[in-house]
């Protein structure tokens, strides 16, 4: 079933894994130009040459200049929402996001290290960058669609549910604050190994902001 969905095509030909793969260095490249000299400074023919494309092929993949952040944005996010996909129910979050944090850490390439950096930027740019902001807000977005499946299925209840839909924005809130935070203190030159406890505090911060709905093991 893996195989099949890694090698399924896009109209114009194109798997889907490599038109992300596309999709994600297109990005790199738009978010350092970005950082360097700024959205305004940086046309879709730079953001094309630092690819190695043309610039019609950055516009076949991507609506504007902009949302060429809106990949590196969201694998920003990809980790922690990673981690609450694979939740077991017989754990509580603290416990489980402090040990998967941790493993997928271990695992980190220098690409991986290299990108989360330039996610963190993006997320700073945002602050000034309307542009910018749209790709974070929509980042954000998307986690709080995906909190709501984790929390219906965890909390046995339908996606629909009221309930369901408040705990989503408060805990997918939580996240986006702590992530402008931390990533705020960084680019200020905090020292990385205060922020060693983040994936607890994360944990903690999503059982406050649900009242403590989410964040205790529940039974099967």
């Amino acid at each position: 079933m893996a195989d099949a969905i890694a090698t399924k095509r896009t109209r114009g030909g194109m798997s889907d894994q490599r038109r992300h793969r596309l999709r994600l260095e297109i990005s790199r490249e738009a978010c350092r130009l970005f950082w360097d000299q700024g959205v305004a400074a940086t046309s879709g023919d730079q953001i094309a040459e630092a690819v190695g494309l043309s610039t019609r092929t950055i516009w076949r993949h991507f609506r504007s200049k902009e949302s060429c952040a809106e990949p590196i944005v969201m694998q920003g996010v990809d980790t922690e929402m990673a981690i609450l996909r694979s939740w077991p129910p017989e754990l509580p979050l603290e416990v489980h996001f402090v040990v998967e944090a941790t493993k997928l850490a271990r695992k980190a390439t220098p690409t991986d290290v290299a990108d989360s950096g330039l996610a963190v930027k993006m997320i700073r740019l945002a602050d000034d960058e309307p542009a910018i902001r749209t790709a974070w807000l929509m980042a954000c977005d998307q986690v709080e669609r995906e909190m709501v499946r984790i929390i219906a299925q965890r909390l046995k209840l339908p996606v629909e549910n009221i309930d369901v839909r408040l705990h989503a924005a408060a805990a997918s809130a939580a996240l986006r604050i702590i992530n402008e935070d931390v990533g705020a203190k960084l680019l200020e030159g905090v020292d990385p190994a205060q922020f060693g406890d983040t994936a607890a505090w994360i944990a903690q911060a999503i059982r406050r902001a649900t009242g403590g709905a989410v964040g205790n093991p529940v039974k099967r």
